[in-house]
């Protein structure tokens, strides 16, 4: 493939976006929801695709868009390739930027929040498992792993679901990928439209600390567009331009993150060959991404210990991320199999089916009884997180709380910190499938079982038994 077809595909990508951010100016629906322009954009180049124009194009008697639609097989194969490679990066920039606080002070604000957290994503796996167990391996024939594709899709979003698509391909069913970014899409979606219902059913019944009745998102925010009097800088300049480009620096810095992260996977990898890979190969199968990210970790510790200037924008690192998540999710969309999908349609229903009602069931039943203050605010970025990304956990909060006064914010990303490594796209989340083929889903269903369990005690009986105490100091409106 040559270099003039992979910055071509890149450039489209880029024109795909633009479009796409034009069409969020100008379709009501699409601001209403708050649907993403990479989202836009992926539905765009799907459509343009060989699954839907090329569909179109030979039922009316034409081949000529069957195998890319409008675009080169050559460029559909660069972006097929760009997520693994993108999320790596998003990965490892998580705590890049971050203080890392040490387990007390996180424990303390986060403790509530991470216990609801883990119920979410702990009860996805045994959802899911047993669904796999009981209905789409005996009456659909799927293979058990798919009892992970609700936390994969769901709680890991599509960065996640593209991250792993070489690991489904290694264990023979790469139509995994597909139903993961599928469900990775309907969750986002889904995501957005039952947190925005929520959120006016919790104003109407007086859940809500902050938001009343009559606060309603500006035409800018749902145009997606920052007023001239609310705009501030995306980033700092934390060196001189004359000595590097900061953006280089932070780049610099994530790459670091990664090439850390590849060294440790290779040398996990090393010592399984060494040792135990007769018996199970599990590191084999991971991908690069949950590692970059304890690759980012230790960066992110050297740079507490020994950077007294303090370089590090997390700005920065966000915009390198935000632009690597926007390409990412874009790629991913523009080379989905809508065939896949149709093909297995029932399974898939009723993944979603199950998924959405595990999510919007524990942010109703559970959240107030497990967050012992303010615990709608506090909810809805977790079921936001848990339908599709943090950054839809964290607009949902937005919405909820526009000045920021519950502390909602603090609280989520402490329990970031302790649950992103694991669950969302972390080991846990990238050593499931490896685990379910080597050991059958049964012994992962127990554990996650007993995870559940944990945290459902924990939250009920600890910090639940909390909330008459912190109730009191609340908004009379958030008390009911």
């Amino acid at each position: 493939m040559s270099p003039d077809t992979i910055g071509l595909a890149l450039l489209l990508l880029g024109v795909l976006l633009l479009v796409a951010k034009l069409v969020r100016v100008k379709w009501r629906l699409a601001q209403r929801l708050f649907i993403p322009s990479s989202i836009i954009g992926g539905a765009i180049a799907l459509i343009l695709g060989p699954d839907v124009l090329g569909a179109i194009a030979s039922w009316i008697g034409t081949d000529r868009f069957a195998d890319a639609g409008i675009f080169t097989a050559d460029i559909r194969e660069v972006w097929s390739s760009l997520p693994g490679l993108l999320i790596s990066v998003v990965f490892a920039g998580l705590f890049l930027g971050h203080r890392i606080p040490n387990a007390r002070e996180a424990g303390r604000m986060a403790g509530p929040q991470l216990m609801f957290g883990l119920t979410l994503a702990s009860g996805q796996y045994v959802v899911g498992l047993l669904l796999a167990l009981l209905v789409l391996g005996p009456v659909f024939g799927l293979p058990p792993l798919t009892g992970a594709l609700i936390e994969i899709g769901f709680e890991g979003g599509h960065g996640t679901a593209a991250g792993l698509g070489d690991t489904f391909s290694d264990f023979g069913f790469p139509e995994g990928q597909d139903l993961a970014l599928g469900m990775a899409t309907v969750g986002l979606l889904s995501g957005i439209i039952l947190g925005i219902v929520l959120i006016n059913w919790g104003v109407r019944r007086g859940k809500t600390a902050e938001l009343k009745a009559s606060a309603t998102p500006s035409v800018s925010e749902q145009m997606g567009i920052v007023e001239r009097e609310n705009r501030r800088s995306a980033a700092t300049l934390t060196v001189h331009p004359s000595s590097i480009e900061p953006l280089a620096l932070h780049f610099g810095l994530l790459a670091i993150a990664v090439i850390i992260g590849q060294l440790i996977l290779s040398g996990l990898q090393w010592v399984e060959q060494l040792f135990w890979a007769d018996t199970i190969e599990l590191f084999k199968y991971v991908p690069l991404f949950p590692i970059a990210m304890i690759g980012g970790i230790i960066v992110q510790t050297v740079i507490d210990r020994f950077d007294r200037h303090k370089i590090v924008d997390q700005l920065m690192i966000e915009r390198i991320q935000g632009f690597s998540l926007d390409m990412l999710i874009i790629s991913a969309l523009g080379t989905l199999s809508l065939q896949v999908l149709a093909e297995n349609f029932t399974p898939f229903l009723l993944l979603v089916i199950c998924g959405l009602a595990w999510s919007v069931g524990a942010f109703l039943l559970l959240a107030p009884r497990m967050l012992p203050d303010y615990w709608f605010e506090r909810g809805i970025g977790d079921f936001g997180q848990s339908m599709g990304v943090t950054a839809t956990g964290l607009i949902l909060m937005r919405i909820a709380d526009p000045e920021l006064r519950t502390p909602a914010y603090p609280a989520f990303g402490y329990k970031q910190l302790v649950l992103e490594p694991f669950f969302g796209g972390g080991l846990v989340t990238a050593a499931a499938i490896p685990l379910i083929v080597a050991f059958g889903p049964t012994p992962l269903l127990v554990v996650m079982a007993v995870l559940l369990a944990f945290s459902l005690s924990i939250g009920l009986l600890v910090f639940g038994r909390k909330r008459g105490a912190s109730a009191s100091s609340e908004p009379a409106a958030s008390t009911e």
